[in-house]
Parts: structure tokens; C-alpha cells; sequence
């Protein structure tokens, strides 16, 4: 059997989570991805799927196979792609998912300037803190911020994340400063539901240190807990991209400068190397360069880049 097509078979079925999203996905019978699934076992000699009656996952095999495979059909579309298309002029719609506070405070600036270097091009903005299946949602490309990313997905680190803990005068002067890390434990501390909400992961010159918070208020958008935190509901862990200016306004203060938060990644992520277009890979290098180019963006300030 071809093995290319075996390799597409079973990465569309890693992506796909089931036989019977593969089967529409490639306008093939169950019966023959069945067969190309068992031809890859044999190729493999290993186990690559658990199969359950609500779904498969990949075994330890099938995560070294996948990637295997994705790396084997890229090679093959630049084999045959002309070069002339590799590096064609983007063009068409590409449909973006990411967080509302990076949307609001980076991307909106990044996407425009992207926009107006690349004018045959548009983006869809799908905002929202939670992880969606990418190829459910037919999302092109996820913005995501964390240290913890899915192993059978793509993803391009951008950039490097801070975060700064904070809080409003208000709070400070009804409830007192923190003068240690241990300090939080005994403050009202607004809690993001989808990331460390119950520890806070702090680093000092090679020490790190895990402090437990709680308090009376949590969110599933960080930027609903920096307007609690500015209204003086409690302390924050914000991104620091999103509490800079208002740290500079006095309007929020930072707290314990000796103690940083665990800096977090910034990554594009998709589903597949397979036929990248030409609007999705000058995406991936634009924000790579966008982030890179101003370090100020960190503060909340536009990056400075050519858009011609």
C-alpha cells in the first residue's frame, strides 16, 4: 500500500479523533482507512491507537508515528509544490482564535499591520480564553499563552509572556501590603479558572516557589479580574502587556519585585504542516517578527513595523 497515503490516513485520524470523522474527512470507505490504520501498525510493529466505543487516542508509538508522518508529507509537498507557489503572495481568509486580553492589547495592532503588508488577505478574530479543537471549529491558527501545550499539535513559539502581580491602592491600604511570597496566601487573590488558580508559580534569582491562593472571585478572562483588580476587589497575576500602563497610571501597584511569576510561553498553533498556505506561514513569521522587533510591546506599547 502507498505509504503516503497511509501517513495521511492516520494523521487525519490522529486529528479527526475518530474512524468516522477520517472516513468523511477523505471521502474514503471505513473499510480502506481501516486497512491503511492496520498497514501503519504492521509498518510500524507497535500498537498506535487505544480504541475505545467513545473515542481513540494516540499511543506513546502512535505520538512518534504522528509526527513522523507529518514530517514525511512535508517533505513530499516540497518535493512537488513549483517554487514559485511556496513563496506566493498570501492571499484569502485565515481564521485566528486567542485570548481576549492578547487580542485587545497586542494582536488587534499586529493583525492590522499584517493586513496592510499583505492587502489581499483578511482575518477572522475568534476571541476566547478556552482551547478549542481546531479542526472542529475550523480555526487556521490558535494564539495561545501557556507552558503546557497539546503534543499532537503544531506550535511555533512567538514570544516569551511576563506577568506581573498587582493590586489597587484601595486594596492595599484596607488590607496591607504583602512583604513575602507567603504573604498571598492570607490576601483575597482573583484567580483565573483556566490557568494555576489555586497556585501561583513564582521564580527568584533560580528559586521557585508555589504559593497557594484563594479568594472570593474567579474568571475565566483575565481582563474581567484587571478591572476587579483595579476596582480594588483583590490581588492580581495579570500579563504584564495588560497591567502596564495601568501600572504606570498608579492606578494598579506592583507587588513583591523580588519574586517574578513564571514567564509563559507565547505559540502559534495549528493542526498540520501538510500544504501550509502561504497566508498562514507569513502569519507565523510576521507575529514571530512582530514580537521580537519591540520588546515594548510588553508594556503595552505598538510594536514599530514597516507595513510596506
Amino acid at each position: 500500500m502507498d505509504r503516503l497515503t497511509a501517513a495521511e490516513v492516520f494523521i487525519t485520524i490522529a486529528e479527526r479523533g475518530s474512524m468516522t470523522a477520517a472516513t468523511e474527512s477523505l471521502d474514503m470507505s471505513r473499510a480502506m482507512v481501516t486497512r491503511y490504520l492496520a498497514q501503519m501498525e504492521t509498518w510500524a510493529e507497535q500498537r498506535l491507537l487505544h480504541r475505545t466505543t467513545r473515542k481513540l487516542s494516540l499511543t506513546p508509538a502512535g505520538e512518534q508515528t504522528l509526527a513522523r508522518c507529518r514530517q514525511m508529507l512535508e517533505i513530499a509537498a516540497q518535493m512537488t509544490r513549483p517554487a514559485a507557489e511556496r513563496a506566493g503572495t498570501p492571499r484569502g481568509m485565515l481564521r485566528i482564535s486567542c485570548a481576549q486580553s492578547l487580542a485587545e492589547d497586542v494582536l488587534a495592532a499586529a493583525v492590522t499591520a499584517y493586513l496592510k503588508r499583505y492587502p489581499e488577505t483578511a482575518v477572522d478574530l475568534h476571541i476566547g480564553s478556552q482551547a478549542v479543537n481546531l479542526v472542529e471549529a475550523r480555526i487556521d491558527l490558535a494564539i495561545r499563552i501557556t507552558n503546557d501545550l497539546d503534543p499532537n499539535l503544531i506550535a511555533r513559539p512567538l514570544a516569551s509572556c511576563a506577568s506581573v502581580i498587582c493590586a489597587a491602592p484601595a486594596y492595599l491600604a484596607a488590607h496591607g501590603m504583602p512583604r513575602s511570597a507567603q504573604d498571598l496566601a492570607m490576601h483575597n487573590c482573583l484567580t483565573y479558572s483556566y490557568f494555576g488558580k489555586s497556585l501561583w508559580q513564582l521564580e527568584r534569582a533560580g528559586e521557585t516557589l508555589a504559593v497557594p491562593v484563594q479568594g472570593n472571585l474567579s474568571a475565566n478572562e483575565s481582563t474581567v479580574l484587571l478591572a476587579a483588580a483595579v476596582a480594588g476587589a483583590g490581588i492580581a497575576m495579570q500579563p504584564l502587556y495588560s497591567a502596564a500602563p495601568l501600572l504606570r497610571s498608579g492606578r494598579l501597584v506592583a507587588l513583591l519585585p523580588a519574586w517574578q511569576p513564571q514567564a509563559l510561553g507565547i505559540h502559534g498553533v495549528y493542526a498540520s504542516r501538510r500544504q501550509m498556505p502561504a497566508i498562514l506561514r507569513t502569519m507565523l513569521d510576521f507575529l514571530a517578527e512582530y514580537f521580537d522587533t519591540d520588546p515594548g510591546w510588553q508594556g503595552g506599547r505598538p510594536a514599530s513595523l514597516r507595513t510596506g
